[in-house]
C-alpha cells in the first residue's frame, strides 16, 4: 500500500476494512508499481486480503495522473499501447483494462509451490531461460477482485519487464531463506524470471522484521552471508545438528541444496561460501566421519550439489578444494555402496525419473504454447 501511495482504512477492532487514495501532493513522490506472488496457503485462506490489495492497484492504476508520477498506470498503458490499443479508447470497465492492471499472482488453484525449486532439485534445467520459464509457468494465475486464478502468461510476464528490484522478508530466526525450498523457489524464482524477461539487472532485498523497532533491509547477498556465518557454518549449530545423528546430517544437506537453489536463481551465493561448506562438511575429518556413519546419503547430496554448481559455472571454486572434493565423492559413493551391500538395480534416486518438458507430450505442448505467447518465433 505504501508503494502505490495508499493507507489503509481501519476498524475499531484493529482490523483493515478499506484503503484511501494518498493525494500526489501528499504523497510527494511518484507512485511505484508492484507485482505480488503469494503463497497458495494466502490464497486459499485470506482471499479478502488479496481483494483489497487488488482493489487499490486499480483504483491506483486507474487515477487521471502524469505517468511519470503513477508507475501502475504507466504500465498499464504501456500494456495496452504493446497491443495495438489506444489506451484514450478504453473503458475503465472494459476487460482489456482490467487485465493490464492484474498485478497478484500465484499458482493454478489448487496447487501449491513456485515449481521452480523442484526443477533446480531434480537439476532438470539447461540455462536461467529454463528456471524463467518455468516460474511463468507456475505462477501465472492471476486473483483479485471477481478474479480467481485467470490464467495470464502475458500479464505477469509484461510487469516482470518493468520490474527493478524484488522483496521478501524474514521475521523470526526460526525461519530463515535456507529453512525452505520454496523460499528460493519464489524469491529466487521471480528475481530469475525478472531479469530474463527484461534484459537487464535486477537488484534482490531482504527485510528483517525480527525487531518491529529495529527493522532493517539488507541485500540478498548480505542476508545469505548473514544465515551462513549465524547458522550453517557456525560450529556450535553444526554440533546442535550432530547430536540428531541421520536427521542431522540430512537438515544440513537439505540446507546446503538450498544454498546451491539460491545460487542458481540469483547467483547472489559468494565463492567463499561453497568453499567453506566443502572444506567444513566434505573435507573436515571429523564432520566427515559423522556423517559417514550417521547419514553417507546427506553427504553424498552435498558433494554432488556442490560439483554440480562447478560444473554450471555457479561456483569458481578453489581448486585445491576442488580436486579434493572429487576424490572424496568416489570414496563416499564407494561407502554408500558398501553399506547397500548386495542389492538388484540402482539405489541413488530409486527408480524416480526426471523428466524435462520436453519429454511430457501435455506439459511440452503447454510450454511451447507459452513460449509463443511470451517470445513469439524467438
Amino acid at each position: 500500500m505504501h508503494l502505490l501511495g495508499v493507507r489503509p482504512v481501519w476498524e475499531l477492532n484493529g482490523r483493515v476494512k478499506s484503503f484511501e487514495i494518498i493525494p500526489l501532493e501528499e504523497l510527494g513522490r511518484p507512485r511505484i508499481d508492484a507485482t505480488i506472488r503469494v503463497s497458495g496457503i494466502t490464497r486459499d485462506n485470506f482471499p479478502n486480503c488479496i481483494e483489497l490489495l487488488d482493489e487499490a492497484a486499480y483504483a491506483v492504476a486507474s487515477l487521471d495522473e502524469p505517468e511519470e508520477m503513477n508507475f501502475v498506470r504507466k504500465h498499464a498503458m504501456e500494456k495496452l499501447r504493446s497491443g495495438g490499443t489506444a489506451p484514450e479508447t478504453i473503458n475503465p470497465d472494459s476487460p482489456e483494462w482490467r487485465d493490464a492492471t492484474l498485478r497478484i499472482f500465484s499458482s493454478k488453484p489448487g496447487t501449491y509451490g513456485a515449481g521452480v525449486q523442484l526443477a533446480v532439485y531434480a537439476s532438470a534445467w539447461k540455462e536461467e531461460k529454463d528456471l524463467s520459464d518455468i516460474f511463468i509457468y507456475w505462477n501465472s494465475y492471476a486473483y483479485g477482485k471477481g478474479i480467481f486464478g485467470k490464467e495470464a502468461y502475458k500479464e505477469l510476464a509484461q510487469n516482470l519487464k518493468t520490474v527493478d528490484v524484488t522483496y521478501n522478508k524474514t521475521v523470526s530466526d526460526e525461519y530463515d531463506l535456507f529453512g525452505c525450498g520454496c523460499y528460493f523457489g519464489t524469491h529466487g524464482g521471480i528475481t530469475c524470471a525478472a531479469r530474463n524477461i527484461s534484459g537487464r539487472d535486477v537488484k534482490t532485498y531482504y527485510g528483517d522484521t525480527r525487531e518491529p523497532e529495529n527493522v532493517e533491509t539488507r541485500s540478498l547477498a548480505d542476508e545469505v552471508r548473514r544465515v551462513v556465518r549465524t547458522k550453517l557454518l557456525n560450529p556450535k549449530w553444526i554440533e546442535g545438528m550432530k547430536q540428531h545423528g541421520y536427521k542431522g546430517a540430512g537438515d544440513i544437506s537439505s540446507r546446503v541444496g538450498r544454498v546451491y537453489g539460491w545460487e542458481s536463481t540469483t547467483q547472489e551465493v559468494d565463492d567463499w561460501i561453497f568453499n567453506d561448506i566443502a572444506r567444513t562438511f566434505c573435507l573436515d575429518k571429523e564432520n566427515r566421519k559423522f556423517f559417514e556413519e550417521n547419514n553417507p546419503w546427506a553427504l553424498e547430496e552435498i558433494e554432488r550439489r556442490l560439483l554440480e554448481a562447478a560444473e554450471r559455472g555457479l561456483w569458481n571454486a578453489d581448486e585445491e578444494v576442488l580436486e579434493s572434493l572429487k576424490e572424496f565423492y568416489l570414496e563416499t559413493e564407494g561407502i554408500m555402496e558398501e553399506k547397500m551391500g548386495e542389492v538388484q538395480g540402482e539405489f541413488q534416486g530409486g527408480s524416480v525419473d526426471i523428466l524435462t518438458d520436453e519429454e511430457v507430450e501435455d506439459w511440452g505442448k503447454k510450454m511451447a504454447e507459452m513460449r509463443e505467447t511470451l517470445y513469439g518465433s524467438r
